[in-house]
């Protein structure tokens, strides 16, 4: 098991570092690889980010409890990730290399052809500390699996993860990133289809499967638990909530960078079918493994369900394919990980400051910094891992989609009432998590559709004061 996972985590090392070579030692090549990424290695690399240790440990966990009603999330989200892809995307890509931003928040302050300074160094705060914490879920992802599988503690996985982290961001920065991230994805999908595959067979094929988990109570019932409206209507507003969940990847500054790193806008359509094919395929494999899991693993009273997989894979496969399990889980967790950390230093070197830092060797100190302080967090954090990922992908959304959504229909406001668009939205989605509301919708519907609304009512009003606009 041990020796098959050093293999598979050597290759992904190399692949890496080998990336330094096409180093250009720029801010822009450090952060975009010089905007000149391949459409099928932005597709894998985007839909790696963005599944996660989310979908290993989060999703599969999830599942575990909620049975056949989890489906909303995966139908929700894909839909809701689809059409950002088809109004959202394209216009970043061209509004990016038009005004030279390197981030999203940059972009966003920059977009009306004036630079909002006090819009952008708020933004990047917010975007920095939301990344920190979501940074932080996956080396704990990372953490629980080598837990699990090696009975490493939990504090070693989380190191092991800061150092291939930090070693991706100093070889070659974003580039390193997108080119193991292509690599990870196939690790990730032979992982996730082995244990399936081996899964329906040890139990004894998919007519035994649906025969035993119609033995569990409510499995098959497709309403969530603890909807207030336990009828079609409660579950038709669960799954559009969490299709705002899928929209809310506008607001992902690591994922987003990846369509700003892309070479040219034809590619959007290439593009999209890898990153739509994987993204199906593989969410709909782990909501069958969290299925599975309930079979195999019914123990309630003290099992932790987000280390399903791991236990599953200890269960049911010889050690080598543990090895590659394990492999698979580390690779979403790293291709994630990664990505946060590169956009928390490009949000605070580029954003946070009153002037941008351009020496790299500076900007990789940051990136150092911000992977220690990660780590920290992770060491920490209390949350589990759906929870700290949730919370960061709806805030961070909130804080980004209404402004992208309104910029992108043409609607003008200055920098007063921009930042009103932004603290309403993020203050509703906060307001409906601490109501404990997101059970029945989720928090992110409500944030963007009221910082739509806050945005749309400034541009009505006209009233724009042209002397509060700069910082």
């Amino acid at each position: 098991m041990l020796v098959s996972f050093i293999v598979f985590l050597t290759c992904f090392a190399l692949i890496g570092l080998s990336s330094a070579k096409f180093s250009s030692k720029s801010k822009d090549d450090y952060y975009l690889a010089g905007r000149g990424v391949s459409a099928w290695l932005t597709g894998l690399s985007a839909v790696a980010t963005n599944n996660s240790g989310y979908m290993f440990i989060g999703v599969i966990g999830y599942t575990y409890y909620a049975g056949l009603s989890a489906i909303w999330l995966m139908v929700g989200w894909i839909a809701g990730d689809l059409i950002a892809s088809f109004y959202i995307h394209q216009k970043v890509q061209q509004h990016a290399k038009a005004t030279g931003a390197v981030s999203v928040m940059s972009l966003v302050s920059l977009w009306q052809g004036e630079h909002f300074q006090l819009l952008r160094r708020i933004l990047s705060w917010t975007a920095l500390i939301l990344m920190t914490a979501y940074a932080a879920a996956q080396f704990i992802a990372g953490s629980k699996a080598l837990h699990v599988l090696l009975d490493w503690p939990i504090w070693m996985g989380a190191i092991l993860v800061a150092v291939m982290v930090a070693a991706y961001c100093f070889a070659g920065g974003i580039r390193a990133s997108i080119w193991t991230d292509a690599a990870q994805s196939f690790v990730m999908v032979a992982a996730m289809s082995i244990l399936l595959f081996v899964a329906v067979t040890h139990i004894g094929g998919i007519s035994q499967v649906v025969d035993e988990l119609q033995q569990v109570d409510g499995f098959f019932d497709l309403t969530p638990d603890g909807l207030i409206f336990d009828n079609q209507l409660g579950v038709v507003a669960f799954a559009i909530g969490w299709m705002f969940a899928g929209f809310s990847v506008v607001g992902q500054p690591h994922i987003m960078v990846r369509f700003i790193a892309l070479d040219t806008k034809q590619n959007i359509r290439t593009m999209r079918m890898w990153y739509y094919l994987w993204f199906s395929v593989f969410y709909a494999m782990a909501t069958c493994v969290g299925l599975l899991s309930r079979i195999l693993l019914d123990n309630q009273a003290t099992f932790d369900a987000e280390l399903a997989l791991p236990m599953m894979a200890v269960e049911l496969l010889p050690g080598w394919l543990v090895g590659l399990i394990l492999a698979g889980i580390f690779a979403a967790t790293l291709s994630t990980a990664d990505s946060l950390v590169l956009s928390c230093s490009a949000a605070f070197s580029q954003d946070c400051l009153n002037k941008p830092v351009t020496n790299t060797k500076v900007i990789k100190l940051i990136t150092l910094s911000i992977t220690l302080i990660t780590l920290l967090v992770a060491m920490f954090a209390k949350q589990s891992v759906f929870t700290l990922v949730v919370f960061a992908w709806s805030a961070l959304g909130c804080a980004l989609a209404p402004m992208l959504i309104g910029l992108i229909l043409g609607w003008r406001v200055n920098q007063m009432q921009a930042l009103a668009v932004v603290f309403s939205s993020v203050a509703v989605a906060l307001a409906w998590r601490q109501l404990d509301w997101h059970n029945q919708v989720y928090e992110g519907l409500a944030g963007i559709l009221v910082g739509l609304a806050v945005f749309y009512f400034c541009k009505a009003t006209g009233s724009q004061t042209k002397e509060a606009d700069y910082a």
